[in-house]
C-alpha cells in the first residue's frame, strides 16, 4: 500500500470514527500503517479529538457496554483490554462502573448456568472447578463468581 496525504489520512480515519467509536491508540496505528509520519499522525488525532470524532471517555463506555451485552465479559477483561488499548485510568474505572452489580451478577449466572449443563455430569468437585474456570476467563470478578457458582451447584443439586 502506497502512503496517502495527511488530509486524505484525516478524511479515511473521519470516516472510520464516523461508523463506530474508535480507540485513540487504534486510529494512531492505523495512520502509521497507512504512511503518515508520527508528527502529521498526532496533529490529524488531535484535529480528530476537537471536532468530536475521537473521544475517550465516549469510545470506554461504549466499548464496555458492547462487550458486557454481546460478549459476555466481565469487569476485569473489559478493564484490561481497554488498558491494552491506551484508555486512561479515570475512563476506564467510569466505564466499568457503568455496569452494575445486578446486571453482572444476571449475566454471569445465565453464563454459568449454560456452562452447568456440559459440565453437570461430572464429579462436584471438577464441576466446580470448570465453572469457576469459565468465569474467571470472562473476567468476573472472584467473590461474584464464588457466589454464583455455589448457587448453581446447589440449585442443579435440588
Amino acid at each position: 500500500m502506497k502512503p496517502i496525504s495527511a488530509e486524505a489520512a484525516l478524511g479515511r480515519a473521519a470516516a472510520l470514527c464516523s461508523r463506530g467509536e474508535q480507540a485513540e491508540r487504534d486510529i494512531y496505528d492505523k495512520l502509521i500503517k497507512w504512511g503518515i509520519g508520527e508528527t502529521d499522525a498526532t496533529s490529524i488525532i488531535k484535529r480528530l479529538k476537537d471536532e468530536g470524532f475521537l473521544n475517550e471517555e465516549r469510545y470506554a463506555l461504549a466499548f464496555a457496554h458492547d462487550k458486557f451485552r454481546f460478549n459476555g465479559w466481565g469487569r476485569i477483561k473489559i478493564a484490561y483490554m481497554l488498558r491494552q488499548k491506551g484508555v486512561s485510568n479515570q475512563y476506564i474505572t467510569l466505564a466499568v462502573n457503568s455496569i452494575g452489580d445486578d446486571e453482572c451478577r444476571e449475566t454471569l449466572t445465565k453464563l454459568l448456568r449454560a456452562r452447568w449443563r456440559e459440565v453437570s455430569g461430572r464429579d462436584s468437585a471438577n464441576a466446580r472447578a470448570a465453572l469457576l474456570r469459565h468465569g474467571a476467563s470472562r473476567g468476573f470478578e472472584p467473590e461474584l463468581l464464588y457466589s454464583c457458582v455455589d448457587m448453581i451447584m446447589k440449585d442443579g443439586k435440588d
